[in-house]
């Protein structure tokens, strides 16, 4: 990429991160959107600033060629648009090129799913290990499974997080947003459990202002080895390994609240989501409790005709 280039998309990326709170994560899932399609365009002997309404549907069409799927497609123009709107504000171009492209239409996919008893599985062979590891491994789980966290905001928990008087966590999610999330009595003493050998993971006379500590450059654990520490739970757990993972804690949280009657709303906010849309996902894997709603509430339901 040209220096010029590249010094316009760091400033769209310093944007999203001042104005908008963007994560790590995002940011760098920005950048590599918007260096795929400067590629793209250099290949076809164009540049980055001047691309057409034709170069981003031509540069679609190759994502969908060269096998992507159609949320990451969806993304990858949603980029595109912000990034052209950026420009405009800028003054760099009078138009938006991704405006008036049409996007593919994704159909919603359907969280995995572990039942309750998958989960009580996992937390009885979670507690089995009285290691620090194991104890730390625990507090994650117990944590995981009381408050539905997004695994980003799991591992960077900070100490100033929890709010022990009211038995509650403050997050800080996505956008700066903050949430509140009631813990249950059995995450509590989990984390109780885990302060006390807390400084097994901290170098000596050390302090981190996160919960959980490590020596990697986030300064946190990671979420790599959150997964990789869940996976081996599961497999000691009798279970397999490729549909346990943080995410999968979190719809599973959201799933089996759901299941024994929390409405929509409260499980939004506990989320974190800010469209009800984004929550409504998980009425379409209770197929098992609507078909008992029905078969024992309707007035209809036992008649014989």
């Amino acid at each position: 990429m040209e220096n010029n280039q590249l010094k316009i998309v760091e400033q769209f990326i310093e944007m999203l991160i001042a104005e908008r709170g963007a994560s790590a994560n995002t940011s760098a899932a920005y950048f590599n959107d918007i260096t795929n399609f400067e590629a793209f365009q250099n290949n076809a002997g164009q540049n980055l600033a001047g691309a057409t309404t034709d170069h981003v549907r031509s540069y679609l069409r190759h994502r969908t060629e060269i096998g992507a799927n159609s949320r990451t497609i969806s993304r990858n123009l949603s980029v595109l648009r912000q990034f052209f709107k950026f420009l405009q504000s800028e003054n760099i171009r009078s138009d938006n090129p991704a405006l008036n492209v049409d996007g593919p239409k994704a159909a919603r996919s359907l969280p995995k799913l572990i039942s309750e008893n998958d989960v009580e599985a996992l937390l009885a062979r979670a507690k089995d290990s009285q290691t620090a590891e194991g104890i730390r491994l625990n507090c994650l789980l117990e944590i995981a499974y009381a408050t539905g966290l997004r695994v980003t905001e799991l591992v960077g928990l900070r100490n100033e997080s929890f709010r022990y008087e009211s038995e509650t966590l403050l997050i800080y999610g996505k956008g700066g947003k903050e949430r509140l999330v009631p813990l249950t009595p059995s995450a509590i003493k989990a984390i109780v459990a885990y302060e006390e050998i807390r400084g097994h993971f901290l170098k000596e006379h050390e302090t981190s202002k996160f919960f959980f500590p490590s020596r990697s450059k986030q300064g946190h654990l990671t979420r790599r080895r959150l997964g990789q520490l869940l996976k081996e739970l599961a497999r000691k757990a009798g279970l397999d390994p490729a549909i346990i993972s943080p995410h999968v804690l979190r719809h599973a949280f959201a799933s089996h609240l759901l299941n024994r009657g929390a409405d929509l709303r409260s499980l939004q906010k506990m989320l974190g989501h800010s469209d009800i849309s984004t929550t409504q996902i998980y009425t379409h894997v209770q197929k098992d409790r609507l078909h008992n709603v029905i078969s024992s509430h309707h007035p209809m339901a036992k008649k014989n005709f």
